[in-house]
């Protein structure tokens, strides 16, 4: 029976069938875990080009009613937040976290020479590599591999997917892809796992290391290396599983999955996942507003929760998108790829709370596009250093200033 290389990715989870694993590949379930601070980071990707002005929308602003004449936010319907500024009417829970001291908004976030193109511009903020240069390790992935030396389980990052993104993959170690514990637990104790590994054994060395760089050889590193995560993440699932309301959303879902490990104690240092797609060439309106309010009730929700069991003070939400759109609507009630977008920082420990910096300047284009203010990498250097407490610099691969909102 022969398995291919990227169906196996595709399903992580079947990578922890540890119970059938040969002994020599327990050399790879190394004692110890990343030194955890308490802290957790949930990267909430909003996949597609979120439209960042109808979004936050600068409810003062001439030149925005004038170029959106038919898809701009009416003042009235916006939710104020400044004198200038209003969210989207769907964002209530934003609105309220808003109001509590536990929501900032990064206006005009992007990096020099951008590029339009959803692979090209979601694998540069992915790697936090230039522009004009291609890495293949994430930056949260190049996090693990300096800080999870020696780890015997790869869960100090999740991905709450069935595929694991760019971002969470480094040189040495990445991290899991799982929608649901359950299922990476059944997976994992699967008769199809059993009965593959009881045909398929790279060749060992007499010193019992695996030196076998074939599909099969990988296949089998991989399970190793990820071979206590199945039984680790299912019974951290039902440790405390969360009574909350959450929505009946794969978002929702994927939250309350989260809160639940969180409040568990569960080694994760980082959560990943993505929304959308916001690709709203067309019919933005109610794409936007849809989406919009599965973000609104799911966010709500885990907010709510963690702060009931209080555990709100120990993470910290972040979303991004790979670009925004044009400042101007198309001719099919959408905008089409731009540039510059805001970034949103939700928990209970920020240092600073509402806008952080100014609204975008519409009157001054790069060819119809916002011109980006802030370098998202030094977004990703304030979180590594001031968050994780890692070396950002180094996994970074250049010296970013750390901003003081945590």
């Amino acid at each position: 029976m022969l398995i291919k290389r990227r169906e196996f990715l595709k399903t992580t989870s079947l990578a922890t069938a540890s119970l059938w694993l040969p002994n020599f590949l327990h050399e790879f379930g190394r004692p110890g875990v990343l030194a955890h601070n308490g802290r957790i980071l949930v990267m909430l990707q909003l996949s597609g080009g979120n439209d960042g002005l109808n979004t936050v929308v600068p409810t003062r602003n001439d030149i925005y009613y004038r170029e959106r004449p038919r898809l701009a936010i009416a003042r009235e319907t916006a939710l104020t937040l400044t004198d200038e500024a209003g969210l989207h009417p769907a964002l209530t829970s934003f609105k309220s976290l808003y109001d509590e001291g536990q929501l900032a908004v990064l206006n005009s976030v992007g990096y020099p020479n951008p590029d339009r193109s959803h692979f090209r511009s979601m694998d540069i903020w992915h790697t936090a590599s230039p522009a004009s240069e291609i890495w293949q390790t994430g930056w949260l992935g190049r996090y693990l591999d300096a800080q999870c030396k020696g780890c015997d389980r790869p869960t100090a990052i999740l991905e709450i997917d069935d595929t694991l993104s760019l971002a969470l993959k480094g040189e040495e170690l990445r991290g899991i892809a799982v929608q649901e514990p359950k299922r990476l637990y059944d997976s994992a104790n699967s008769p199809f796992f059993r009965d593959y590994l009881a045909v398929k054994q790279p060749q060992n060395s007499p010193s019992g290391q695996v030196h076998d760089d074939s599909p099969v050889g990988y296949l089998y590193k991989t399970m190793a290396e990820t071979m206590a995560s199945a039984d680790y993440l299912f019974e951290k699932s039902r440790a405390k599983a969360t009574a909350s309301n959450y929505p009946n959303s794969e978002l929702g879902r994927h939250l309350r999955t989260i809160a639940s490990l969180i409040l568990a104690d569960s080694d994760t240092s980082v959560y990943y996942l993505s929304h959308g797609s916001f690709d709203t060439h067309i019919n933005q309106t109610g794409q936007q507003e849809r989406l919009f309010r599965d973000l609104n009730e799911a966010l709500g929700a885990f907010a709510a929760d963690l702060k009931a069991n209080g555990r709100w003070d120990d993470v910290l939400v972040v979303t991004f998108s790979e670009f925004g759109r044009r400042v101007s609507q198309n001719a099919s009630g959408g905008t089409d790829h731009g540039t510059a977008n805001q970034m949103f920082f939700l928990g209970g420990s920020l240092k600073q709370k509402g806008i952080l910096n100014p609204m975008p300047d519409l009157a001054d284009l790069d060819e119809g596009d916002l011109k980006f203010q802030v370098d998202f990498r030094q977004v990703y250097a304030t979180l590594l250093k001031r968050w994780l407490k890692a070396d950002a610099d180094d996994i970074l691969g250049e010296a970013f200033r750390p901003m003081g909102f945590v």
